[in-house]
C-alpha cells in the first residue's frame, strides 16, 4: 500500500537523519499522510516536520529539508517532493506505481478490499426491532440497512457476526394493539363505543378487525373483554410481525435470530438479572420502587426498574436482554435505534458497565429521521393519524437497490432527504443508477471486446498496463487503491455511508473518462491495457456494492 510505504519511508528518514547527528531528539511523532485538495500540491502530504518540531528544538522547514535529504527510496516511487507552507511535506507519487492496484485486484478478485480487523471477535448486531404493533415505515427502513450493511462491513473485515431482531411482544403497547383492534370490531358490529386517541389508530387496525369479524362475527363478543382481548392481542401481533418479515426480507434483510421480549420473562432472565444487581447492591428501594444506581456509572439519575406496583419497566428486561447477550459470547454489541433513543443510551451503557462489562464492548447506533419527497416537494405524514406511507410501499415503487442504496448517500447521524422520483429514475441523477451503470457499461465493454476485437486484457503485463498515462486513467487507479482504507475505515467507524461515497466517486471518475477516452481503440496494447483497467474498475464496484446490499447489473 503506497501510503503505507510513504509513511515508513518518512519515519527511516527521520531515524537516519537522527543517527547522522542533524536531527536531535528520537522522539518522533506518529507519520500522518493526507490527500491534498489540490492536485498541484500532490499526491500525499505530511504535517510531520511541524508535529515534531517542538522535540527537536528546531524550524519545521528545515526539519522537512533533512527528512527529503534522507529519504530512501530504491525503487524510486516518488517522483518529487517540495515543501509547502510552514513545513509541509508534499509527495508526487510516479505514475507507474499506482499500476500494482490492478494486479491486486486480479487476484484477489471477491475479497479486495477485504482486512482482518476483527479477528474472527463474535458480534451481535441488533437493528429495527420496531414493536409488532403496525407495519414498518421509512424510517424502520432506514435503521433496516444501516444495520444490515454495518453487519455486512464487519464480516468483511474478519469478525463472526450475528443479525438479531428483537421482538418486543411483551408489556402496554402489545395490549393497546388488542384492544385497538377489539374497538375496531365492535364498530364493526354496530356498537357505540369511544376510540381513543391513545389506541392505534391506522387503516390496518380496521383491516384486521374486518378479518376477525369475517371469521368470528358476534361470537367475539360472548368471549369476556379481557381475555378477547389478549387473544386478539396475540393474533395482530403475529399476524404485524410476519408482514414485518416479508417486508424486510424484500429488502434483502435476514437475521440470525429472532429474540422474543416475553421469553425473558418466561424463562426467568428479568428477575435472574434483578437478583444480579441486588447481589452486586446497585439496586435500592425508595417510594416503593426498585431503582438501579445508574449515576454510579456516569448516568444523569438513577432509573426505576421494579414500580410500586411489582411491575417491571422495560428498562428491566432492556438489562436482561443485554445481560443475555454476554453471556451467549458476544465479544462485541451493537445496538442500531432511531434518532428517538439517545436519552436512552446513558441508562443503558450504565447497565452495561454494572454487568463489569467494557465500554468498548457497547455500542449504539442512532439514525436520523428520513424526510420523504415526491418531486421535491414533502409526503404528508402523520403517525397519531395512521397516515404514512410503509416500508413496503417505498421499496414496491422504487425496488430494493435504489431504497437500500439512497438511505446510504448521508452519514447515518444526519437526516435524510429520499425523492421517490428521483430514485425510480433512470438517469444520472439517481446515485445507485449512475453507480450500477458503470458496471453495466463495462460488461459491454468485455463482451465487445471479446466478440467483435478479440481483445483480452493485459493482465500482468507491466510494459503494456504502463501505456495507461492519461491524467484520467492514473486518477481511477488512484481512486482504486483507495478502496481497501474505504472499507476499513467505514468499518472501524461503523459509517457504511463511505462505502456509497466511494462507489459514487469511483464512478463519477470512470463517466468522465469513458466520455474523453475509447477504451477499445486502435492501437491494441493501449485497448488491452485499459479493458484491464476497467474491468478492475468493475470488480471494485461489485465488491463495494455488495457489501451495501444492492445488484452488480451486467445489462441495464
Amino acid at each position: 500500500m503506497i501510503k503505507q510505504r510513504v509513511k515508513q519511508m518518512v519515519l527511516d528518514a527521520a531515524r537516519a537523519a537522527h543517527r547522522s547527528g542533524i536531527l536531535t531528539s528520537a522522539d518522533f511523532p506518529e507519520v500522518s499522510l493526507e490527500e491534498p485538495k489540490i492536485g498541484a500540491h500532490g499526491d500525499l502530504a505530511t504535517n510531520f516536520a511541524m508535529a515534531g518540531a517542538s522535540a527537536q528544538k528546531m524550524a519545521p522547514r528545515k526539519i522537512a529539508e533533512t527528512v527529503i535529504n534522507h529519504l530512501p527510496d530504491p525503487d524510486g516511487l516518488i517522483e518529487k517532493t517540495e515543501i509547502a507552507g510552514p513545513g509541509f511535506i508534499n509527495f508526487f507519487i510516479r505514475s507507474s506505481a499506482w499500476l500494482p492496484v490492478l494486479d491486486e485486484i486480479r487476484k484477489q478478485d471477491i475479497s479486495f478490499g477485504a482486512a482482518n480487523l476483527g479477528c474472527g471477535k463474535k458480534v451481535q448486531v441488533e437493528f429495527v426491532s420496531a414493536n409488532p404493533t403496525g407495519p414498518l415505515h421509512i424510517g424502520h427502513g432506514r435503521g433496516a440497512v444501516v444495520g444490515d450493511t454495518i453487519a455486512a462491513l464487519l464480516a468483511f473485515c474478519g469478525y463472526e457476526v450475528d443479525r438479531e431482531y428483537y421482538i418486543n411482544d411483551a408489556g402496554r403497547q402489545i395490549q393497546t394493539l388488542g384492544r385497538s383492534v377489539y374497538l375496531r370490531c365492535c364498530q364493526i358490529a354496530g356498537k357505540d363505543v369511544e376510540f381513543p386517541e391513545d389506541a392505534y389508530q391506522g387503516d390496518y387496525i380496521r383491516d384486521m378487525a374486518r378479518s376477525v369479524m369475517a371469521e368470528k362475527g358476534n361470537k367475539l363478543f360472548e368471549i369476556q373483554q379481557a381475555v378477547a382481548v389478549e387473544m386478539l392481542s396475540a393474533k395482530a401481533a403475529a399476524e404485524i410481525l410476519a408482514g414485518i418479515r416479508k417486508d424486510l426480507e424484500e429488502l434483502g434483510i435476514s437475521f440470525d435470530n429472532w429474540y422474543s421480549e416475553q421469553s425473558l420473562y418466561d424463562g426467568g432472565r428479568v428477575n435472574a438479572a434483578m437478583e444480579f444487581l441486588s447481589q452486586k447492591k446497585l439496586v435500592y428501594e425508595k417510594d416503593g420502587a426498585l431503582w438501579f444506581s445508574a449515576t454510579r456509572f456516569g448516568d444523569e439519575k438513577d432509573r426505576v426498574v421494579v414500580r410500586q406496583n411489582g411491575q417491571t419497566t422495560y428498562f428491566a428486561s432492556d438489562i436482561a436482554y443485554h445481560m443475555d447477550k454476554f453471556q451467549r459470547g458476544y465479544d462485541l454489541v451493537i445496538d442500531v435505534w432511531g434518532a428517538d433513543h439517545h436519552g436512552y443510551v446513558p441508562r443503558l451503557s450504565a447497565a452495561i458497565s454494572a454487568m463489569g462489562k467494557q465500554s468498548s464492548q457497547f455500542r449504539v447506533i442512532l439514525t436520523q429521521l428520513v424526510n420523504l419527497l415526491r418531486k421535491g416537494k414533502p409526503v404528508s405524514m402523520s403517525t397519531r393519524a395512521g397516515q404514512f406511507v410503509t416500508l413496503q410501499d417505498v421499496v414496491k415503487e422504487v425496488g430494493r437497490d435504489a431504497a437500500r442504496f439512497i438511505f446510504l448517500t448521508r452519514h447515518h447521524e444526519s437526516p435524510l432527504d429520499f425523492d421517490l422520483e428521483v430514485a425510480r429514475a433512470k438517469t444520472n441523477d439517481n446515485p445507485v443508477y449512475y453507480v450500477q451503470y458503470v458496471h453495466a457499461r463495462i460488461s459491454s465493454i468485455r463482451s465487445k471486446a471479446a466478440e467483435e476485437k478479440d481483445i483480452k486484457p493485459a493482465s500482468a503485463d507491466s510494459r503494456t498496463l504502463e501505456l495507461l498515462a492519461e491524467p484520467e486513467e492514473i486518477a481511477l487507479l488512484k481512486q482504486m487503491t483507495r478502496y481497501p482504507e474505504t472499507v476499513e475505515n467505514a468499518a472501524t467507524l461503523m459509517e457504511p455511508h463511505r462505502v456509497a461515497y466511494y462507489l459514487m466517486e469511483l464512478a463519477a471518475l470512470f463517466h468522465a473518462y469513458y466520455n474523453k477516452h475509447r477504451v477499445l481503440c486502435d492501437d491494441v496494447k493501449l485497448s488491452a491495457a485499459r479493458l484491464d483497467m476497467v474491468v478492475a474498475v468493475q470488480k471494485v464496484i461489485r465488491n463495494g456494492l455488495q457489501i451495501l446490499g444492492v445488484s452488480a447489473p451486467e445489462t441495464m
